[in-house]
């Protein structure tokens, strides 16, 4: 393994993930938005900015039998996303590209789940730290928004197959507003609280392509306790490898 990268647990363990020690790392977000893809062994499933392969990877080792294919930008993490997924006994397919390319997104195969943790504010200030721009903010000239990753999601997913976007909770709206345009509706959310009572920060949004129904609000999920640690419900999506609550 490089200087340059750390060896990091998700899942309790289940997952080993070589990823950059500085810059675009894998944090909760990843793991949670794996947990809320409702999939099933011998299904297709697309992730979109894939990284390391972080996202993947949790929902590879809650879901066997899938076939993974991944889009990712950067050579660098793409490299690392096929390194991972290698150890991991996967036979994932990891593809070097941008959403933006709406040809690249017609040549899939047809998916039925599609998922990404796209860069979510279109302008303000990047985090300082080399890297971790992209990760956040969809910002200069040409930058692919919300709207450019939902569609390219969309493309190759079959009718009636899930779109997922893990998003700050303040960006509600726009990530709403990316999936109609995609053609996916009937969309739910749900809420993550960083604890009971407070207002939350992140939420995931899925919609099915041509899906029918008004939106919908599931449960959420409350992710610390009273004290510093995580509460029961949370522990068994972050450590226990469950998936989230859509009841």
């Amino acid at each position: 393994m490089s200087e340059d990268c750390t060896e990091d647990l998700l899942l309790g363990g289940r997952v080993r993930l070589h990823q950059p020690r500085r810059g675009l790392r894998a944090g909760l977000d990843a793991v949670l938005l794996a947990a809320g893809i409702p999939a099933r062994p011998g299904q297709v499933v697309l992730e979109a900015g894939c990284g390391s392969g972080a996202a993947f990877l949790c929902l590879a080792a809650r879901v066997p039998g899938l076939r993974i294919i991944a889009l990712e930008r950067d050579a660098g993490l793409a490299a690392l996303a096929r390194e991972n997924a290698a150890a991991a006994g996967l036979a994932a397919e990891v593809i070097e590209g941008d959403v933006r390319d709406r040809a690249l997104a017609r040549r899939l195969p047809p998916c039925d789940h599609a998922f990404a943790n796209p860069p979510f504010w279109p302008g303000g200030t990047p985090p300082p730290e080399p890297g971790r721009e992209s990760m956040t903010h969809a910002a200069g000239p040409g930058a692919a928004g919300l709207g450019d990753w939902a569609c390219f999601l969309a493309a190759p997913l079959a009718r009636r197959g899930t779109l997922s976007l893990i998003l700050p909770a303040a960006r509600l709206d726009a990530g709403m507003a990316a999936l109609a345009g995609a053609g996916c509706a009937g969309t739910l959310l749900l809420p993550f609280w960083p604890r009971a009572g407070v207002a939350a920060r992140r939420v995931l949004l899925q919609a099915r392509r041509e899906g029918r129904g008004p939106a919908r609000i599931a449960p959420g999920l409350v992710l610390h306790g009273p004290g510093e640690g995580f509460t029961p419900a949370a522990e068994a999506v972050l450590r226990d490898a469950a998936a989230l609550d859509f009841s």
